[in-house]
């Protein structure tokens, strides 16, 4: 029998599946309509469902169990109330979560059960929805039902993601390409153990901020925007922040076939003004990303995420992730892990 008959009397009638995923450049340039390189991770989330035997939603966790109060409901019934108020006939619902995800480092845990949880909705009500359509309406849940104003990379990193590839993503258009990573090199992501919620920390303040930015400067987004000498003439913080988005833009674009090394030094900038310009780093981020660079085996390394706590990821040679991990590990501490 299977843990979801277990809790629900009956079994699941459908399952979606989706993976976390690590961005190695283009962080907060989303949500102003610019260019990202994420990847998908190993770790993943499935998601079982079926029709709700009394009419009445019901969702738990194999991680954090069934308390209402707990950030997965609110994506979960997110993505229901958006496909219902969408005009998708979505009955109540019986939903089981079982997730390889760590939460809160990073890694789009919320992304990854929100495109889960609307694969399962998809096979078990037959609704047409494409999956570039799933990330769409799992950003929306997100944005209106989690209060965190995010863009749409994370969405489809999960949900048109290939393993062992960067999805090169115009988040304008949705243009995108998939490239390899460079010659000669892995991903290893560590985790910093310093936790973060993004709906309370300053992640909508840098959007709001990002947004007053790009009126001031007569634009739509600061997607728009190339002339740096326009961006320092903006108060500060603006100034820096628009300096980040605009230089953030010009690393992803510059990324594409690069070199092991070439990439490693924009991973090193990305990382230097996500701290300076953008202000999104914590002095736990700084000195495990600070170790990493040290490290001769590793070509660059950055924070990756929204900031405020959470993860690092760093280019290395080929076959020596394992390794560095350790060593950078037993200089940070006891409260970091290694994540991929």
């Amino acid at each position: 029998m299977s843990r979801f008959e277990e809790i629900f009397g009956y079994p699941p009638e459908a399952t979606g599946q989706a993976p976390g995923r690590v961005n190695m450049l283009g962080e907060h340039t989303d949500y102003n309509d610019g260019f990202v390189l994420p990847t998908i991770t190993p770790q993943s989330t499935r998601v079982f469902l079926a029709l709700s035997r009394d009419g009445v939603d019901r969702v738990v966790s194999a991680q954090l169990g069934s308390g209402d109060s707990v950030d997965f409901q609110r994506y979960v019934r997110g993505c229901l109330t958006i496909l219902r108020e969408s005009g998708y006939p979505v009955g109540a619902v019986s939903v089981y979560i079982d997730s390889e995800v760590p939460i809160g480092v990073g890694l789009s845990s919320s992304a990854a059960l929100q495109v889960a949880t609307c694969r399962a909705l998809r096979t078990r009500f037959e609704l047409g929805i494409d999956d570039v359509s799933i990330a769409r309406l799992a950003q929306r849940a997100e944005f209106e039902h989690a209060g965190v104003k995010c863009g749409i990379m994370d969405q489809m990193a999960a949900s048109v993601g290939v393993a062992g590839q960067m999805l090169l993503l115009d988040t304008r258009t949705l243009e995108r390409s998939l490239l390899p990573l460079p010659d000669g090199a892995d991903i290893c992501v560590l985790d910093s153990g310093t936790r973060r919620t993004l709906a309370t920390s300053a992640f909508n303040q840098r959007r709001d901020e990002c947004e007053r930015a790009a009126r001031l400067l007569g634009v739509q987004s600061l997607r728009e925007v190339s002339d740096l000498s326009h961006v320092a003439r903006l108060p500060p913080p603006l100034d820096r922040r628009a300096r980040h988005v605009v230089t953030e833009n010009r690393r992803v674009l510059a990324a594409v076939n690069c070199t092991a090394g070439e990439f490693g030094q924009l991973m090193n900038a990305s990382h230097a003004s996500l701290r300076d310009d953008f202000e999104v780093s914590v002095p736990s981020l700084d000195r495990l990303v600070d170790g990493l660079q040290q490290d001769p085996r590793v070509f660059g390394a950055r924070l990756t995420g929204a900031g405020f706590g959470g993860a690092c990821v760093a280019l290395v040679r080929r076959g020596t992730g394992a390794f560095v991990a350790n060593d950078v590990l037993t200089k940070y501490g006891p409260t970091g892990r290694r994540l991929v």
